[in-house]
């Protein structure tokens, strides 16, 4: 077993524990006091509610355990974590149950933006201070929102890709769930900002693994088999480029491969420094939920009326990611 490998196990124990998400709690408060324009209700305690895409995605665990390291910096906030299971019934279903359970906020991770849209709205309708988050989900009435640009997180990646992928390369691409903000915009910005300035490029295979890492490696086995030649790996996100690589190990054919992902995990930041990954865009856990956590405390204290923001998105490649293992290493995620 390689040091990389122990590194990625220990790191994805770490985070499986540190995100121990569980059912809904049965336990009741008092719901904020209406809606829109109506003041709300100041409270000694707050209830927020964070509901999570799912446990297994590397991304999703770290937020969730930064999301509970932020909410230690307020004494008047407590903070209950619930795992999606990366399952539109069951996220849409812990919504319905933060609702029933008079949760004075819910931020929520959506899983596919158009399945929870409803169920949201339904949150914000009920005078609840209601975030969506990694991505926001568009065409709410009302409601806020902390995230990042997934469309310059895509760009400052494929920016780089136009320089570095050989003339008539041939490439494989990895997409994010259907209907995933997040997906869909970087899919956007790699089109625009590559492919249609690159017409020599070929993409010999494309499809969605669904952020899964897993999944990524199934699609990748089959895509190395039917094509003898890959130059790039394009992927929506680290995960599914981490599961790509990893169907690839041992194949010569296939070595020196680009790679290309966005969120900057801490797997990806090991796979940068071993030169297996080419480059990504960070995505801060650390920043996001503190800018959430901020966020849902000025709304439930009434300091803002409304929050629609977003994080930076740097880059990270073997030029500067020491910066970015130092990051990790002082959070305790490697």
């Amino acid at each position: 077993m390689t040091t990389l490998t122990r590194k990625i196990m220990a790191l994805g124990a770490a985070a499986a524990v540190a995100l121990s998400l569980g059912g809904c709690a049965v336990t009741t408060g008092n719901p904020a006091s209406g809606g829109g324009d109506t003041e709300r209700e100041q409270k000694d305690e707050y209830r927020v509610a964070y509901i999570a895409r799912a446990q297994a995605d590397s991304f999703a665990a770290w937020l969730a355990n930064e999301m509970k390291a932020a909410a230690e910096d307020y004494d008047d906030i407590t903070l209950e974590v619930f795992d999606g299971q990366a399952d539109d019934e069951v996220e849409n279903r812990m919504i319905e149950n933060a609702i029933a359970n008079k949760f004075d906020a819910i931020i929520v991770q959506p899983n596919n933006g158009d399945a929870q849209s409803p169920y949201i709205q339904q949150a914000i309708d009920a005078g609840i201070v209601t975030i969506t988050t990694n991505p926001r989900v568009e065409g709410l009435d009302g409601g806020d929102s902390v995230d990042a640009n997934p469309y310059d997180q895509g760009a400052v990646v494929a920016q780089l890709a136009l320089e570095q992928v050989p003339e008539n390369a041939k490439v494989v691409v990895l997409t994010g769930p259907a209907g995933n903000f997040h997906s869909t915009a970087r899919r956007d910005a790699w089109q625009k900002e590559f492919f249609d300035k690159r017409p020599d490029v070929t993409i010999v295979a494309e499809d969605t693994a669904n952020w899964n890492k897993d999944e990524a490696l199934t699609l990748m086995e089959d895509w190395s088999l039917a094509n003898s030649e890959i130059d790039a790996i394009i992927s929506m996100n680290d995960n599914m480029a981490a599961g790509a690589l990893e169907a690839l190990k041992g194949k010569s054919a296939f070595e020196g491969i680009l790679a290309y992902g966005v969120d900057g995990t801490p797997e990806a930041t090991l796979l940068i420094q071993e030169g297996l990954l080419t480059a990504s865009t960070l995505q801060n856990a650390r920043e996001l939920a503190e800018l959430n956590l901020k966020s849902v405390h000025e709304l439930l204290t009434g300091e803002a009326d409304e929050i629609n923001v977003d994080i930076g998105n740097p880059l990270i490649t073997s030029e500067n990611v020491q910066e970015y293992i130092d990051l990790y290493l002082e959070a305790g995620l490697l």
